[in-house]
Order: C-alpha cells, then sequence, then structure tokens
C-alpha cells in the first residue's frame, strides 16, 4: 500500500492556498467540518449550472436529469458503505436530523413505561437530547454506559448495563472528544443477544475508516456529508429494510406520499417516506463527488495517514510537561482526534492564540457536557487530522502551543 503524499492532495484544496497573517494555514479542526476539494465544488457547480431541476416531480428534463443525479449520489453511498439495498439510504440534513427522526419515528414506537435506552456518557448531545426528550414523553429509562481511566468502554459495563429491558442502544462508533473508537461489534452482537436495536453515530469514524454495514450488523447508521470533503446541510441514515418499514413517517409534506385524501393518507414505500419536501439535490450531488475522491485515494491510506500523524502529534505533546491528553494513548483504540488541555491557560486562549498563527483547532465542551463532567474539566482543545494534514502542521502546532505559554507568561 503506497503511503499518500499531503503536499499534492492540498493542491486540491483551494483554501489552502491563502495564508493566515502571512503563515500557512494550519486547519486541524476536521472533526468539526472538513475543507472541500475542487473535485467537489466543481460537481456541485457543473449541476447547478446544467442539471438542476425539482426531481421525481417533473416529466422535463431538467427534472429528469436531477433525479438522475440524487439517484446516483444515493447509490454511491450504498457502495460506500456496502448497505444491501438502495432503499435503505435516506437522505437527511446532517446527522442531527437522523437521530432525531430515528427518536421520533422508530423510538416513540418502541419505548413505553419502564423501556430501557443506553447511551455512552461521551456522546455528543445530539445523540443525548432527542433520547431525553422521548423518555420524559414515554416513561422510559435513560441509562448510560461510563468509562475506564482509559476513556474506554470494558465489556463488563456493556453487560452490565444493556440487559433484557434495553430496547434502544445509541452510541457513537468514535468520541468526538476523546478520539476513543468504542468496541462496536461487541456492543451490537450483545444488545442484539437482550433483543435491543442498536444506533451508530458514524459521524466521527465514517470520513476516517472504511464502513462495511452488513459486517458491522448495526441496525441504524448515521453520519455527515460535511465531515468527509462534502458540503453542508447533507446527511445519511441507514436503516435495515425491515425496520425502516416498519418505522412511521417523521416529516410530512410533498413526496413522500402515496395517496392524499381528505381526512387520511397513505404513504410512499422507502426510502422516500422519510424524505419530505424538495430535498437538497446539489448536496447529494456533492457528497457523491467527495465519495468518489475519497474512494479514489483509498480509506485504508487515510486511515493509516492519520494514525501516523497521531502518533507523531501524542509524542511530541507528551513532551511538554504542561500538556495533558485526555482519552486512550493506544493508537489502535483511537482515532486521528486529540483532546488536550494545558496547565493554567483556558482552551479558548489557546485557541485564540494558535488562530493568530493561522492554526486553526476546536475549544470548548465540543457538545460534550455529560462527559465534561465526568471527566472533571469544564473544557479542552481539539485537533483532528484529516487526509490533507501533514507532520509539518503538527510541528507548526506544537511550536504554537510554546507561543500561548510564552504570550500569557509561563515561558517556553
Amino acid at each position: 500500500m503506497h503511503k499518500l503524499n499531503p503536499e499534492e492532495i492540498r493542491k486540491d484544496f483551494p483554501i489552502f492556498k491563502q495564508r493566515i497573517q502571512d503563515n500557512r494555514l494550519v486547519y486541524l479542526d476536521n472533526g468539526a467540518t472538513t475543507q472541500k476539494p475542487m473535485q467537489v465544488i466543481n460537481a456541485i457547480n457543473n449541476y447547478n449550472q446544467n442539471s438542476h431541476g425539482n426531481p421525481h416531480r417533473g416529466a422535463h428534463q431538467l427534472s429528469i436529469r436531477a433525479t438522475e443525479e440524487y439517484d446516483l449520489a444515493k447509490e454511491k453511498v450504498r457502495k460506500f458503505i456496502n448497505a444491501r439495498y438502495i432503499e435503505e439510504i435516506i437522505f437527511t440534513r446532517n446527522t442531527t436530523e437522523s437521530i432525531n427522526l430515528i427518536a421520533y419515528s422508530c423510538g416513540k414506537k418502541l419505548i413505553n413505561k419502564g423501556d430501557e435506552i443506553v447511551l455512552a456518557i461521551s456522546e455528543h448531545h445530539s445523540n443525548i437530547l432527542p433520547w431525553q426528550r422521548l423518555v420524559k414523553e414515554n416513561g422510559g429509562i435513560l441509562k448510560y454506559i461510563y468509562l475506564n481511566e482509559e476513556g474506554r468502554i470494558s465489556p463488563e459495563e456493556i453487560k452490565r448495563k444493556i440487559t433484557d429491558r434495553t430496547k434502544i442502544v445509541s452510541i457513537a462508533h468514535m468520541s468526538n472528544v476523546l478520539g476513543t473508537i468504542h468496541p462496536i461489534e461487541e456492543i451490537i452482537d450483545h444488545a442484539h443477544k437482550m433483543g435491543s436495536i442498536v444506533v451508530i453515530d458514524g459521524a466521527q469514524s465514517t470520513p476516517h475508516m472504511k464502513i462495511d454495514i452488513q459486517k458491522l450488523d448495526a441496525d441504524l447508521f448515521v453520519f455527515s456529508g460535511h465531515k468527509m470533503l462534502g458540503p453542508m446541510g447533507i446527511g445519511v441514515l441507514y436503516g435495515k429494510k425491515e425496520i425502516l418499514e416498519d418505522m412511521p413517517p417523521f416529516l410530512m409534506g410533498g413526496d413522500m406520499i402515496e395517496y392524499v385524501y381528505e381526512q387520511e393518507a397513505t404513504f410512499a414505500p422507502l426510502p422516500y417516506k422519510f424524505e419530505a419536501g424538495t430535498q437538497n439535490v446539489e448536496g447529494a450531488v456533492g457528497l457523491g463527488a467527495a465519495i468518489d475522491y475519497l474512494e479514489k485515494i483509498g480509506l485504508d491510506r487515510i486511515e493509516n495517514h492519520e494514525k501516523m500523524l497521531t502518533e507523531y502529534a501524542l509524542d511530541r505533546m507528551l513532551s511538554l510537561p504542561y500538556v495533558s491528553i485526555q482519552g486512550p494513548k493506544d493508537l489502535e483504540m483511537r482515532g486521528g482526534l486529540i483532546s488536550f488541555t494545558i496547565d493554567d491557560i483556558h482552551p479558548h486562549d489557546i485557541a485564540t492564540i494558535l488562530d493568530s498563527y493561522g492554526v486553526a483547532i476546536r475549544a470548548g465542551h465540543h457538545c460534550a457536557q455529560p462527559l465534561m463532567r465526568y471527566l472533571d474539566v469544564p473544557a479542552t482543545s481539539r485537533i483532528s487530522f484529516y487526509l490533507y494534514n501533514t507532520k509539518e502542521d503538527v510541528d507548526l502546532f506544537v511550536e504554537g502551543i510554546k507561543n500561548v505559554r510564552k504570550w500569557l507568561g509561563y515561558g517556553s
């Protein structure tokens, strides 16, 4: 397997031609959103210039072309995650909307008084709030799987929390704060033995590793386009066909109906019953182009590149006595994302000062306040890698950390 060349890849991304205060742009906020290559930008522009129409609704050529582009993008997603049927792919706006759809549609049907929903304490708010609302409305019980000192989920905790009273387990494949890759296969296997369905938040994993949804055996799986070189406003909900067919629609309106009468209606088959209203066709086209780009490079190469950068960054950061790393140190247990704190310096100050050097990172609670309380830290700083990042980016980031210390009077 050939190593990828991030400097060559950067040439596809026009944003990296700019400089910040005469410094190279070091973009280390990929866990929040990724940049777009010209191949994606051009695909969106080409659609808007030559094929823009309302899909599924017209007999004219532009509508037909828009429908073809939309359906082609859905087929690319199906192949990308190795789903069995194209009907199992639902387009949404993002991971958040996908989880809300599942909680409202599937959750309302499954959860009655005393039924349990199990999450990990490390979940993003998007995978907490919809379930909180559901249990308040339906009388369910929300339980949390807690992490060990390494930021991992133990086999004992899985078996202790997921019981025969558990109806839904909803968990992130990879933590957006700790970078921990959770033992998803083990969780899914045990949950299925207990009779529970499993929802996997793949927002942080899908852009960085090969997903085989049939091998994984997740019941429902969600992710966002903008975290994998695609545009904002396009997300994916995968569901096993038999589960989706049993779920009532979430949003009502045009294009998701079969027949509408004065007092009742019947709904369209999958996937259309979950795609009410005019869809984001240009977003779907952009996501399809992003998938083409990632597959041309190879997910295995991307994952190996990120592991190399993560190892290099951890070695350099751990050599600084005032830096503390959150989450596992073992590379086999984490993805290309590192959360950290610096003694006596608030994460927002770190991010602001680094930005003056052209280094873009994340700082705050990362939409994971329950995890912050569990870790007993108010906030962290976070760097996250992608295929266009380099060792030079890591070096500039580490030098920036030293400058943060100087700026605030702590020395180098």
